[in-house]
């Protein structure tokens, strides 16, 4: 996922944001015509991959090509300057040994969020590539869509995977294993198996109770699943929640962390009697960890599940907290206002970092 340093323009101030260093200004006795804005930081160049297929981006017909030859087509959303992109490209798709599982199993098509390329998709209706993404509901760069040969979805990745789940991703859409099993289920079976205890923080609420929890906040639940022995989740819990301003804003909200393999009860925001393996599976969880944002009504608002670094996941949690998601559906417009705004504050932004530059 990124901010692209060529974002369209975006629709709007964030007042709570806003609010926020102009108190920090005035506490500081400095006006705003005094500050001199931050720098933008963490933009990271990438290349499609040159094993990528021409496409004239009509996708019946890349569908029905690739199916003749036994492969299936796997759709690349990205966008200028993502360093997730590069990240996928440089790890993933650079990789000998995924690269040649690539091209022997897939046509690879890469669209840009923000392009204006025509696209026809499935069915005949025309797109740009950017009303596509809009339409798909595309929040995180890179997104990947996988299609079957019918040119449905098979399986779709929001945001970066590190090389072995990303692996596992692709094994599971090159075996077709779709028609037998759900990707949840088919990843949860591994994540289940681990032994040992979670990383603790002392922010999460003991409750098994989600309806409970709800009733008795102020703010939105956050719902983290993890798994035992997880890289992924130590880098959340060292490098990222260790970050202050981090901290700060997540403790806004209700958190509370399941196991995904766990068989404990517990009752779902929804007043629902479950445990966490099997709501894991219901939710389609297939990478930890993963965050589940819930609304005051219990109602789902956003996820992330795949791999963040700090300005990204600041920016989900403040995108719940001041209840954006209602004026902004599309995220990226969203981050692209709170950087601006954040260095027009006079504090710098990078969105390849760790460690936040404001507090």
């Amino acid at each position: 996922m990124n901010l692209s340093l060529h974002m369209p323009s975006t629709r709007g101030r964030i007042p709570a944001i806003a609010l926020l260093f102009a108190l920090l200004s005035a506490a500081c006795g400095v006006s705003a015509s005094d500050i001199k804005p931050g720098e933008y930081f963490g933009a990271i160049p990438s290349e499609r991959p040159d094993w990528f297929k021409e496409s004239f981006l009509e996708f019946e017909e890349d569908v029905a090509e690739a199916a003749a030859q036994g492969r299936r087509v796997m759709l690349y959303f990205h966008q200028e300057g993502c360093p997730y992109c590069a990240r996928l490209v440089d790890e993933n798709f650079r990789d000998p040994v995924t690269r040649a599982y690539m091209i022997e199993h897939f046509d690879s098509i890469s669209l840009n969020m923000w392009g204006d390329r025509e696209v026809v998709s499935i069915g005949g209706k025309s797109f740009t590539e950017k009303s596509f993404a809009a339409a798909l509901k595309v929040q995180y760069t890179p997104t990947l869509l996988f299609l079957d040969e019918s040119g449905k979805p098979a399986l779709r990745l929001n945001g970066y995977y590190p090389p072995h789940d990303f692996r596992a991703a692709l094994e599971y859409v090159a075996q077709k294993m779709e028609k037998q099993v759900s990707f949840s289920q088919y990843r949860l079976e591994q994540l289940a198996a681990a032994d040992g205890e979670l990383i603790a923080e002392d922010f999460y609420l003991e409750s098994n109770d989600l309806q409970q929890v709800l009733r008795e906040s102020n703010g939105p639940l956050v719902v983290y699943f993890e798994s035992p022995g997880c890289g992924e989740c130590e880098t959340l819990h060292r490098r990222i929640l260790g970050d202050r301003t981090t901290r700060k804003i997540v403790q806004q909200a209700a958190n509370v962390q399941f196991d995904v393999g766990s068989e404990q009860p517990l009752v779902t925001p929804s007043g629902k009697r479950t445990t966490p393996r099997q709501w894991s599976r219901e939710l389609g969880i297939a990478y930890t960890p993963s965050l589940v944002f819930f609304d005051a009504e219990g109602k789902e608002v956003m996820r992330i599940g795949a791999f963040l670094k700090t300005f990204h996941f600041q920016s989900v949690y403040a995108y719940v907290l001041e209840k954006a998601y209602l004026r902004e559906p599309e995220f990226q417009r969203y981050i692209s206002a709170r950087a601006e705004q954040i260095r027009e504050s006079g504090f710098d932004t990078d969105i390849w970092g760790y460690e936040s530059f404001h507090d």
